[in-house]
């Protein structure tokens, strides 16, 4: 929210009131307590009719500083408020008197402020580096015209410093400059509205920030403020949290700690998705016909989803089969699972007025409440919908219960869609404030959802495809991007989502292959498909038409053939990368920022990621195939032709619907599997290491570990080059191959 008229002057009805004075200042084990007079106290009658805004310091977690500023403290706090499961709940933090400064430090950030005179915050690094501060009019409360009360905190940004995350947006990826509200919204891909709003953000400078505040969290991002970042709330406090680094893989490390680190999605979900679209005619012929021509062009498949239409219309959910369409649910899945496929279904957390459970549901108090004590309903989406009240602990199993008999028929994941339209006119079972609520009640969904996938198939085995979520939803995947059309500005626009919500402490996420809405033109599916077969989680799925590949012809049968075919060849990699991102929240897509901190360049690049540590991938934009990419420091290597290009510099080419910027960075080591048929296979049966190693790379060492199904190690490989010996060790007795590509003089040697 902006509450200034320019520089100068506030807004209409607007009035601003500031940290000012320190007026006393208490230190703690562990804590820092300041209260700062909103104006010069120059005598005891300035200390009169006057606020008095109260500052606490503390460490939640090693690494990380919180800031709670208040204003009037008696407000009822209803909740909800963000789980954080890393947070210690012990003093992890020295405080001292230094220099004329108070001081505390957590780990290798400091925060510092002044023990007497004017009031302002400074957070330091580990070297006494200035990350950012909270100036002049850093810390205040601004009441408005209408009766509301806001509190705001005023970061600054430094010169060249960027800002990244801040949730799934699919604006410009560097926020600067942008007015961001987390909200969520059912607004596509095309707008400024999200379906996942994180209020966390990261900088190019080395430290994150996150706003401890599950409700509407207003962000001038260098906007309102250009030299500042401002972030607002509606309320009486407000609270942040300073996430050190240095580097950006440190912060996001600290960040998911913190709230959550993601669950490790099985392997098997890493394979190519086929659905039925959304709004197409099917029956189990139509998805028979389907499963039957991916096999019969040599197209893998992993898993097939239905979509809404597997339940009857108007009574979604009732979690029953269609009978007119699928009089025999249970003997089809058991079908289809005879030939090696997963089953996901399509769900939502609403109950339709003319489904069976509505009853069930109203009479149990199951359903969200208007003030007056009614079911809350509206004919948005479903006629006469209410909206389970997860914040119920007894309307929770029942919904979970309804998902088990699924589960007990074959199915083996869910596809969790919807849950951003949460009205604030209503009245929650446990009293949540429905502010708070608006934003957070995706994350209760979801976590309702994949509790009971771990609790009936076990740890590892849970799975989502969910498109709303909030700060710690991570710990639930996978997400994908939403409702896009089918162009390549839709494309592009997803990329950047991905993007920013990778840098929000999401480890996994997936898009619609060829776009959602619309049909797609055979150049836009062709290449959407090397791009999607190149993210964690690869989906085709489409609004009002089929996304299988012979409707787009022969070419993009055998486009989805090859890449899907490499993705499996890749999952020693790629599979290593999942469980990194479990263990330290570094995701398996990363923007270049996170590999290449150091780099200028790469801070803004928004077309194209590393898939894993190694792997650069660019996906085209066009169709003619021209397009323009990034290339780091060093010689790069493409995976599929083995040409080298040669960075820092950007390069320029055109590629055919086969092939896009795919690059190997020097130095490195892929694993690389023989089964091309399945996403889960022995992957260290006829392994192949694939050395990169181009002239003039020198002398390095690299040590590969390849994970087995459950995320454990299977083999480490310990690859040494010196000088023209390229020595390789491994810890296990399968046999491996090991191929350089690059010097041809090098000799291998293993053992």
């Amino acid at each position: 929210m902006k509450f200034t008229d320019g520089f100068w002057q506030m807004r209409d009805g607007v009035h601003a009131s500031y940290a000012t004075d320190l007026r006393d200042l208490r230190l703690d084990a562990g804590r820092l307590t300041a209260y700062a007079a909103v104006k010069h106290v120059a005598r005891r009658g300035d200390t009169l009719n006057a606020p008095l805004i109260t500052v606490e310091a503390y460490a939640p977690a090693e690494g990380v500083i919180g800031v709670r500023v208040t204003h009037l403290a008696g407000r009822r706090h209803p909740g909800p408020d963000f789980d954080l499961p890393g947070a210690t709940g012990d003093a992890a933090a020295a405080v001292r008197e230094h220099g004329g400064a108070a001081e505390l430090t957590s780990g290798p950030l400091t925060l510092r402020l002044p023990a007497a005179g004017g009031f302002g915050l400074e957070f330091l690094d580990a070297d006494g580096r200035l990350l950012t501060a909270a100036g002049r009019k850093g810390t205040a409360f601004a009441t408005t015209g209408d009766g509301g009360h806001h509190m705001l905190t005023q970061l600054a940004l430094g010169v060249g410093e960027t800002i990244h995350g801040l949730g799934e947006r699919f604006t410009p990826y560097v926020k600067n400059g942008q007015v961001v509200d987390m909200w969520q919204a059912d607004g596509g891909t095309s707008s400024e509205q999200a379906y996942k709003n994180v209020p966390f953000y990261l900088s190019s400078r080395g430290y994150g920030v996150f706003v401890n505040h599950p409700g509407k969290v207003s962000f001038e991002v260098g906007s309102e403020a250009v030299g500042q970042v401002q972030f607002s709330v509606e309320d009486q406090s407000l609270e942040y949290f300073v996430v050190a680094g240095p580097t950006p893989k440190e912060v996001l490390a600290r960040y998911t700690a913190l709230t959550g680190r993601p669950a490790l999605p099985p392997a098997w979900s890493f394979g190519l998705w086929l659905t039925t679209s959304f709004t197409t005619s099917y029956d189990e012929e139509t998805v028979t016909s389907f499963v039957d021509g991916m096999a019969e062009r040599g197209i893998p498949l992993s898993v097939f989803h239905f979509d809404c239409f597997w339940m009857r219309e108007y009574q979604w959910c009732d979690f029953e089969w269609d009978p007119r369409t699928f009089p025999d649910p249970a003997g089809m899945l058991a079908r289809l699972k005879d030939k090696g496929l997963r089953i996901c279904v399509w769900i939502n957390p609403y109950i339709a007025q003319k489904s069976p459970l509505y009853a069930e549901g109203a009479a149990n108090g199951y359903f969200v409440r208007t003030p007056g004590g009614d079911v809350w309903q509206w004919d948005m989406w479903q006629a006469g919908m209410a909206l389970v009240d997860f914040s119920n602990p007894e309307a929770t199993a029942w919904y979970q219960g309804k998902l088990k008999t699924l589960l007990d028929q074959g199915v083996d994941g869910f596809k969790t869609d919807f849950g951003e339209r949460i009205p604030t006119d209503v009245v929650w079972h446990d009293g949540s404030d429905p502010e708070r609520m608006h934003n957070y009640y995706a994350h209760l969904y979801n976590k309702a959802v994949f509790e009971v996938l771990e609790k009936e198939r076990g740890q590892g085995e849970a799975v989502l495809f969910a498109r709303s979520a909030t700060a710690g939803g991570q710990q639930f995947p996978v997400h994908w991007g939403g409702d896009c059309w089918s162009s390549f500005g839709a494309m592009a626009e997803s990329l950047r989502g991905g993007l920013s919500l990778s840098l929000s402490g999401f480890g996994f996420w997936s898009h619609d292959i060829g776009g959602f809405e619309g049909t797609p033109d055979p150049a836009v599916f062709k290449r959407w498909l090397a791009f999607g077969l190149l993210s964690s989680h690869s989906r085709l799925h489409g609004s009002s038409s089929y996304r299988v590949p012979w409707e787009f012809g022969d070419e993009a049968v055998a486009v989805a053939r090859q890449f899907t075919e490499l993705k499996h060849r890749l999952m020693p990699y790629l599979y290593a990368a999942a469980v990194e991102a479990h263990r330290t929240g570094v995701p398996t897509m990363r923007p270049m920022l996170l590999e290449f901190p150091d780099d200028p360049a790469a801070r803004t690049v928004d077309r194209q990621y590393l898939l894993g540590p190694d792997v650069l991938v660019a996906p085209v934009f066009s169709e003619d195939g021209h397009t323009e990419y990034y290339v780091p420091e060093g010689t790069w290597t493409h995976l599929l032709t083995g040409e080298t290009v040669s960075g820092p510099a950007w390069h320029r080419g055109t590629y055919g619907f086969d092939s896009l910027p795919l690059l190997v960075r020097p130095g490195a080591v892929l694993p690389l599997g023989a089964d091309t048929s399945r996403p889960d296979g022995d992957w260290t049966t006829g392994l192949e290491l694939r050395v990169y190693a181009p002239e003039g790379i020198g002398d390095f060492t690299r040590t590969v570990t390849v994970p087995g199904l459950t995320g454990a190690p299977a083999a480490t490989y310990q690859v040494v080059r010196e000088g023209g010996t390229l020595r390789v060790t491994a810890d296990t007795d399968r046999p491996y191959e090991v191929v350089v590509v690059g010097d041809p003089a090098v000799d291998v040697v293993k053992g």
